[in-house]
This record gives structure tokens, sequence and C-alpha cells, in this order.
């Protein structure tokens, strides 16, 4: 018996504050920078199928709603009031936790002897041990080498601690304190949690309370099924790139294509890469994980901004999701930067909405977010410190009536930035610059969003830089409606001294006292011609520094005189010089994925992955990377500054040692056999 509307939205209400409750428990208290600030943990409230019954909307990393725990929960059986079951296993998990550095609790709520509700929390622990300090890195190619490993397990037992899984998890940490701390925080977290269901059941009764579970998904389920159906019937098919995957040069292609019809979504993601020898990969299960939707996410709550969180969003979705590709990785693959192929991933998404509704969809946001971690040894040389610096981001995307927001990105999570004066309080650093990028936003009648730049002095010698997240230094986020590309993102070392150099991607480096590193995040994309845009908001945002004057003529036509002001007649002038060939096209890719393209198109790349996938898993790899390396064996490293176009400049060569290579692994004539078939 369904409840009546009036009780199902108090309690709808209810149920939300109690996990933004939780989630203010959880950071108030929490020990590390990383969450007590940056913020990256989630707290939920779990029904008794051990799916999300509600989440907040504004705390933390709103990425996990449709993350199931019930695997986790089946794991430890004979459960009991006060046990608190904890993992950051990926693969024993089955998805749940995506990377090791999550740990995450479970507790079941209790009520007269059955489970009514679990609480359910993680953060993101800066350092769980493995190879390298934080504990990702992305040459990794095992998730043995990503820290400790934790299966499902009791940390508490009726209420007290597990002192075996303690000690454990202390002694393969290089900060087991600051560890301890945070996981305190969460049980604070779910404590409260606790406390708030047992007063709504209290108040309303256990039954009313475990049927309100069901009528609430279900009525998530029909809210968003009324805004997908805006998005009309039919096919969309894009896809997207990572630069590399580090250990090779060779750009990984993440593919979607997106089947509408009534409200009901169908993603099939045949034709993504295979997983990589690195840590690029995802592991999924084949089911519709999280980091699937989180596009879709962004979507639903735009047009409707009164749902509730849970799992109920996703369910007028479904998957074809094949084994052994990066977004569905097979054990033991590394998987500690699973955000930088799900964010690409993402972004593909993006384009197949915005090909669909162009008019309801922004443009792609960078795609990346930098995480900006120093280890060092402390004052006394015995100590280690695994900070955090900060967590940077672009911006976001422009869309039809809007420029995009600048040096900010919710579209993947509500994660902060760290207070400049506790990072220079807990580590050998100071911040010389704290800023927005100018020009790093995509030019458009509206701009895309810039993104942030941070340039730190070392203090000490010996500290070791991990810059995870280094991404869309080949490809930039493409321009929407005749819109640009935003730009490329950089770290450059001493910047404005004499030894200033760009770093090309890379796994760590080590940095000692005097030295200057710099991130240049990308920012988001601009959607509509740039010449269409109001000279006088290009005026505001030279004024603001968001564009340069020099940018404001080459990119938008708009000329300022010496006083600051538009020169109108000066304008019209440029404006009328500003043809651009694309500026009808729906998106502009820039030069190097044009030029990628123009060898490595569609058509050539799924028939590629559809022949890698007749291999044994355990040659795949290395079968790709060596047909690659035959057809662009001058293939340089992202960040470098050359040019595909030019690496690239003779495409029927290329493409023929590619066909020859091809050949080679497959055997002859197999194109033809295969596009037979």
């Amino acid at each position: 018996m369904k409840l009546d509307p009036v009780l199902l939205e108090i309690l709808a209400t209810k149920v939300v504050a109690a996990t933004e409750e939780m989630a203010n428990a959880l950071q108030r208290t929490a020990r590390t920078l990383f969450v007590k600030e940056a913020a990256d943990y989630a707290c939920a409230l779990l029904g008794v199928d051990g799916r999300v019954i509600a989440y907040p909307p504004a705390l933390g990393a709103t990425i996990f709603i449709n993350m199931d725990a019930a695997p986790s929960i089946a794991a430890v059986p004979d459960l009991e009031p006060g046990d608190v079951i904890v993992t950051n296993d990926p693969y024993q998990s089955f998805g749940m936790v995506t990377h090791t550095p999550d740990i995450t609790l479970i507790e079941p709520y209790f009520h007269e002897g059955r489970i009514i509700a679990y609480g359910w929390a993680f953060v993101h622990s800066t350092d769980v041990g493995g190879s390298v300090p934080s504990s990702i890195a992305p040459s990794l190619n095992e998730v043995f080498q990503e820290g400790i490993l934790i299966p499902p397990m009791k940390m508490m037992r009726a209420g007290a601690w597990n002192e075996d899984f303690v000690a454990i998890l202390k002694a393969n940490s290089r900060i087991p304190d600051e560890n301890m701390g945070d996981i305190r925080a969460m049980l604070a977290g779910l404590h409260t949690g606790r406390k708030r269901t047992m007063d709504m059941v209290g108040r309303h009764g256990a039954e009313v309370f475990l049927g309100f579970q069901k009528d609430l998904v279900d009525y998530t389920e029909a809210k968003s099924r009324a805004v997908l159906r805006r998005i009309p019937d039919g096919r969309y098919d894009f896809w997207d790139y990572l630069d590399d995957d580090l250990v090779s040069r060779y750009p990984i292609r993440l593919r979607v294509a997106l089947e509408v019809e009534d409200g009901i979504v169908h993603l099939d993601v045949t034709g993504t890469d295979p997983e990589t020898r690195s840590a690029y990969n995802v592991a999924t299960f084949g089911r519709l994980h999280e980091w699937f939707t989180l596009r879709f996410l962004s979507f639903i709550c735009t047009h409707d901004p009164t749902i509730v969180l849970n799992a109920g969003m996703f369910r007028p979705f479904s998957i074809t999701n094949p084994e052994g590709t990066v977004m569905n990785a097979q054990f033991p693959a590394a998987v500690g930067l699973r955000s930088n192929p799900s964010r690409r991933f993402n972004d593909a998404l993006t384009g197949a909405l915005l090909e669909a509704v162009p008019e309801l969809m922004a443009a792609p946001t960078p795609g990346t977010q930098l995480i900006f971690v120093l280890s060092e040894y402390e004052v006394d040389g015995v100590g280690r410190t695994v900070t955090v610096l900060q967590p940077l981001s672009g911006g976001m995307g422009a869309y039809q009536g809007r420029d995009g927001v600048d040096a900010r990105d919710a579209t993947m999570s509500n994660m902060a930035n760290n207070s400049i004066e506790f990072v220079e309080a807990e580590c050998g650093v100071v911040v010389r610059e704290y800023d927005i990028r100018t020009d790093s936003g995509g030019p458009g009648r509206w701009r895309g969003g810039v993104g942030q730049t941070m340039t730190v002095e070392i203090l000490r010698d010996g500290g070791t830089i991990v810059p995870r997240g280094m991404e869309r230094m080949r490809f930039p986020p493409w321009g929407v409606m005749g819109g640009r590309p935003a730009a490329n993102f950089r770290i450059v070392l001493d910047r404005g001294r004499e030894t200033e150099r760009d770093l090309a991607k890379v796994d760590q480096f080590t940095v000692n006292a005097g030295d200057l590193v710099t991130v240049l995040m990308s920012g988001a994309s601009g959607y509509g011609d740039p010449s269409a845009r109001d000279a006088e908001a290009v005026r505001r945002d030279v004024d603001q520094g968001f564009v340069g004057r020099a940018a404001a003529e080459r990119e938008y036509g708009v000329v300022l005189g010496s006083d600051g002001a538009v020169d109108e007649a000066a304008s019209r002038r440029e404006r009328a010089g500003h043809v651009r060939d694309n500026v009808h096209a729906s998106f502009d890719f820039g030069p190097e994925r044009e030029a990628w393209e123009a060898v490595f198109d569609d058509e050539t790349m799924c028939e590629l992955n559809r022949q890698l996938f007749t291999l044994p898993k355990s040659v795949r790899y290395e079968k790709r990377r060596w047909i690659f390396g035959q057809a662009v064996p001058d293939m340089p490293l992202a960040g470098e500054p050359i040019s595909l176009a030019d690496v690239l400049s003779d495409p029927d060569r290329v493409r023929e040692r590619l066909r020859v290579a091809m050949e080679v692994v497959f055997g002859a004539g197999a194109n033809n056999d295969q596009a037979a078939q």
C-alpha cells in the first residue's frame, strides 16, 4: 500500500535532512585536509536492499548514488547491533568501492531485532600504502600496488573495535593516525544517521518506514523518466579520448551509443578500448555502475531540481557493458585513476546529449581534476607527511543563453578548495599564486568557464609531487555550435625563470627547496559563435581577467581602446573579417583530434577493437600497443610541443602502415572477413 503523498513528502524531507546531518558530522570531525576542507567523502542512507534511498544533494562527493552495497553486506553474515562493515577493495566489493583509498563503512540500523536500513559513508584516505605516496599513480598496473586491500569485514563487533583490523591498517599506511581520525569521523556520521533513523521509526513506525523506502524510490524513478522523455527517441553515438595511458603514448578512446525510447535509456559501451596496463581502468562488473551515470545525474537534476537523489533515478537505464574494456576492467587490473576514463566517458555522454538536445545540454567541462599531492619528510627527517595541496578544477561548460561557471566544476562532485593557510601550515610550501587562468575558457557566444591556476614554492629538499589527473594536454575540451575549444592543461616548472619548462605527463617527480611548480587547469568549452558575443560582455571579461586583450580581438573580434572601452568602429571591422569554416558545425574538436581521426576514424577503431577482443586478454594490450607503434612510430608524449598534425601529415601513409600492422597481428584479409561477418 502506497503512502499518502503528504506523508511521503514529509519523510522524504526527513531522510535527506538525516543524510545532511551525517555529512556535516563527518566533515566537522575529520582529520585530513582532503576530507575536512576539500570534502572528498560521502554519506547516504541505504534501504534494506543495499541501494541508496537518500543522499545529500550539496555535501561531499555526489558520485555514488547508483552504487550497490548489497554484495558487501552479503559478504559479512550474522550482523548484530553495533557492527560496522569496512572495505576498500574494488573487486571484493563488486565495484561499490571504486579505488583503494576510498575506505568505506556500512552500519546496519536495527529496530526490535531486524535491520530496517543501513548507514553508509566513505572518505578518500590520503594514503593507504602501496607503491607511491597517496597510493595512486598512473603507471601502476595491478591493484596490489595500490595499497592495502580490505575485503568486506567487521571493523566493529557489537560496538567494540576489531583491534586486529586497526593494527593491520595502521601498519600499512604512511599516515596511520590521520586515517584513524577520518574513520572515527565516519563513525560519527553513521551514529548521527542511526539516531535520525530511529527518530523517524519512533514517530511513524517501522512498517511505514520500510514501505516508504520503496515508495520514495518509485517516486524518484517516475520523476527521472519524466525528464528523460525530453530527449527525442533515437540513437546517438559519440566518443572522446584520454591523451594516453602513460605507459604508452597512444590515446585511449571511450565510446558510447545512447539509445532513447519514451524516457527509457540504454547505453552501449561496445567499441571502447581494451583495459590498459596502467591505472586508467574502472571495475564496473558489467552493471550500470555509478561512473556511467554522472552526466545524466547533472542533466536530470538541472531539469528537475526537486528530485530526491536515490537509486530510482537510474531505473530507466540499462547498459551493454562488455568485459575487458577500460570501463569494465577485470581483476587484478589497477584502478587508481578510475576517475579519468570515467570523466572522459561522461564527456562522450555530453556529446551524445548535445546531439540529441543541444538546447538542454551544456558544453563539456574540462573533464579532469588535478589532485595535487606532496609527500615529504618532516623537519626531523623521520616523520612523513602526505598532503593534498589542492584539488584543482576547471570551469563548467557554457550552454545556450549562459556562460559557464568559472573555476568550479560541480558536475562530478561538491568538492571544495583547501584553505591556503591550512596548506601552508601542514607542509613545507608557500603558495605564490592561486587564481583564475586567463584565456583558459573556450571562446563562444557564451564563454566556457575558466580554469584555476596555482603556483607553489617548495621549502624543503627531497619532496615528491604526485600530480593525479594530468589530462587534456593533447585533446582539449571541444567547442559546441560554433564555440571554440578550451585551453589545454599544463604543468610548468620554474615558471618565469631561465629554467622554465613544461612537464609532459608523468607519474611523480622530485622537488627541492626553491622549486616552483605551476598548475594551469584547462577551462570548459564555449557555445556558439564567438563573433556573436555581446561586445560589452567581452569588455567585462577583459576587465575581470577572464579574457586577455589580445584574445578579445583574436577570438571575439572586439577591439578595446586605451581607456578600456569598446572601440565600436574597429570592432565592427574586425568582426567582419572573422569568418570561421566550422562556425555552423556542431562540434569543434581542435586540430589535434582532427588530425588523429583523419587516420583513426570511428569505423577503423571499432574494427580494430572488435579484432583485439578476439585475442586472449593476456596479449590484447601489447598487441594494441604494437599496432599503434607500427602505425605512428614517432608519436609524441602528451604535453610535448609536437603537433599531431605534423606527425600525421601524410594520413594515407599512416593508414597503410596501420593496415599492414593489423594484417600481421590478425592475418591477411582479416579486415575484409570481419566486415563481411
